[in-house]
């Protein structure tokens, strides 16, 4: 079983080597953490076009602030707040913009209407419940977002990945989500007991 601080070590060397201009380190901290930097995004509840925005955005900040992360072996909670904060930042701008289609539309903006706080409520909800799973081992992380998503890992290919036996996985996967839900509780959310 592929020990904890190695994969650290292993994800701290990535950042080291991708800031020395290493291609292939690039690429391998871009596959390892993209899908986390693109779920941040859609968790927004932000368009497609939108979520490449952010993703995009958040892989440019972590280019320019490569060499000053203090901690590398952390660069996923890293690249999660800074998603957050980009999402934030286009849901904003997305507010301030008024569809000028026709006369009608245009006029909509003088029509007051309940503001929809539930939205920015969400988006802030899930924006604080990435940031916690940041704070999640690596190993855990990893485990929940390979099994959840858009295109879920097969326990078969995780177990060959972290080199476990397949029936570990389920009760590791149960502690992790338990896990999560101490620190979402600490924080004063709630997590259902499938993770959302």
């Amino acid at each position: 079983m592929q020990d904890l601080q190695e994969v650290y070590s292993r994800v701290a060397q990535l950042v080291t080597q991708a800031g020395d201009g290493d291609r292939d380190s690039w690429e391998a901290l871009v596959e390892q953490f993209a899908p986390m930097v693109w779920a941040v995004a859609r968790g927004y509840g932000l368009s497609s076009a939108d979520a490449a925005d952010v993703s995009q955005t958040t892989w440019m900040r972590l280019v320019q602030h490569l060499h000053c992360i203090e901690q590398p072996e952390r660069v996923g909670g890293w690249l999660a707040t800074t998603a957050r904060r980009e999402s934030l930042r286009v849901l904003r701008a997305a507010g301030r913009q008024i569809p000028t289609l026709d006369e009608e539309v245009a006029t909509l903006a003088d029509t007051p209407f309940a503001a929809p706080d539930w939205e920015l409520l969400t988006a802030e909800r899930d924006g604080a419940l990435w940031a916690i799973f940041a704070q999640l081992p690596a190993r855990c992380q990893w485990i929940l977002q390979s099994v959840t998503g858009d295109a879920p890992m097969s326990y078969e290919d995780l177990s060959t990945l972290l080199e476990m036996p397949i029936g570990s996985i389920g009760p590791t996967r149960a502690r992790c989500l338990e896990r999560l839900r101490r620190l979402a509780a600490g924080a004063g959310l709630a997590v259902s007991s499938d993770g959302s």
